[in-house]
């Protein structure tokens, strides 16, 4: 059967490398579906999740990993995916993330209109909501 072979890194580390069977990317325009054979291609990621589906061999299993911003480049047996932000959707900790929001936002509001930090705490708190949306669903999210 064909593979792809993927590479998905965020900043700070690698979050897989090696082949699947196919994969689902967010990206701007909507959700693109990749296979063996896609044609070569680079879009920018949304904010949202990307779908990877395991090789049969390897157990087939699907998981979701959330993702905000980046860019993916494509060709005919590979994809490379550079997130700004990425997490295992098994791997999130709602307490830890409403924690780290409620930080975010305490810091947000002692900074004056206008400074340019104000906007560092601004896309964690969405990031942060995008993580609770994910594991808790809408209303989770936005309740703060």
């Amino acid at each position: 059967m064909a593979e792809l072979n993927c590479q998905f890194v965020r900043p700070d580390r690698s979050l897989l490398e090696g082949p699947v069977a196919n994969l689902v990317l967010v990206t701007y325009a909507g959700e693109l579906g990749v296979w063996p054979g896609h044609a070569p291609e680079i879009v920018a990621l949304g904010d949202g999740v990307v779908r990877i589906r395991r090789r049969p061999e390897d157990g087939g299993a699907e998981y979701d990993v959330v993702v905000s911003g980046g860019y993916a480049e494509i060709d005919d047996d590979g994809v490379i995916i550079l997130a700004d932000h990425a997490r295992r959707a098994d791997d999130i900790d709602p307490d830890v993330v409403r924690e780290t929001r409620d930080h975010a936002i305490e810091q947000m509001e002692g900074i004056p209109e206008g400074d340019h930090r104000r906007a560092y705490y601004a896309n964690k708190v969405s990031w942060c909501n995008l993580l609770l949306k994910q594991v808790m669903g809408d209303a989770a999210a936005s309740s703060r």
